[in-house]
């Protein structure tokens, strides 16, 4: 009989092709995969993803934090399935739509930038880890702006849709930085209009 790997998505099959039940081990690892994703998401919300520690995210969970490199890779692969849990898998609207924008500035603002921002500006060595945080960036914030740019039949969509992105991105980082005081400080009400129109300067007027 042919036990699934920790972490495993789908049931395990038999040699037979049945599915087989779900045993206490595995059982077991999707209830601690789920602790430490609920505790992840608590902790970088309340500090941030650089201020929060693997020991933190195991001890919140009450699980023994090295099943976070066995069950996920690491804390920024963690950081990625919290985002994912948090936005669900649905395709998400593009930074010119204000709902979208206001979410993303107010998200962002209380648990500050991710590996994903971090990615996008950063020289790095192309890691599997660097890799991932990169295609996250493009699926929830390039493509999305591609295919509003591509619709309107605006020139060169991807290289706009690209810029905005990586506006947004810097802009992000920055903030949290502190070495801008004024954007530092200023609150989302305040900076959301401003940056919509920052944004929305990628596509040209009619």
């Amino acid at each position: 009989m042919t036990e699934a790997a920790p972490g495993a998505d789908g049931p395990a099959v038999a040699d037979g092709g049945q599915p087989e039940p779900a045993t206490p081990r595995r059982r077991d690892a999707a209830r601690s995969r789920e602790l430490l994703i609920r505790a992840a998401m608590e902790l970088f919300a309340d500090r941030g993803f650089e201020r929060t520690t693997i020991r933190e995210i195991g001890d919140r969970a009450g699980v023994d934090p090295a099943l976070i490199a066995r069950y996920f890779g690491g804390k920024t692969q963690l950081y990625l399935a919290t985002v994912r849990m948090e936005l669900g898998d649905s395709a998400p609207a593009d930074l010119l739509d204000d709902d979208r924008l206001r979410t993303l500035v107010e998200r962002l603002t209380r648990r500050g930038p991710g590996p994903s921002f971090m990615a996008a500006v950063l020289p790095g060595d192309n890691t599997e880890v660097q890799q991932s945080a990169r295609t996250y960036l493009h699926e929830r914030m390039v493509e999305p702006l591609h295919r509003r740019f591509a619709a309107e039949h605006v020139d060169r969509p991807q290289l706009r849709a690209e810029l905005a992105a990586a506006a947004f991105a810097g802009i992000i980082l920055a903030r949290s930085s502190g070495a801008f005081a004024e954007l530092a400080k200023a609150a989302p009400e305040e900076l959301l209009p401003l940056l919509h129109d920052l944004l929305a300067a990628s596509r040209p007027t009619a």
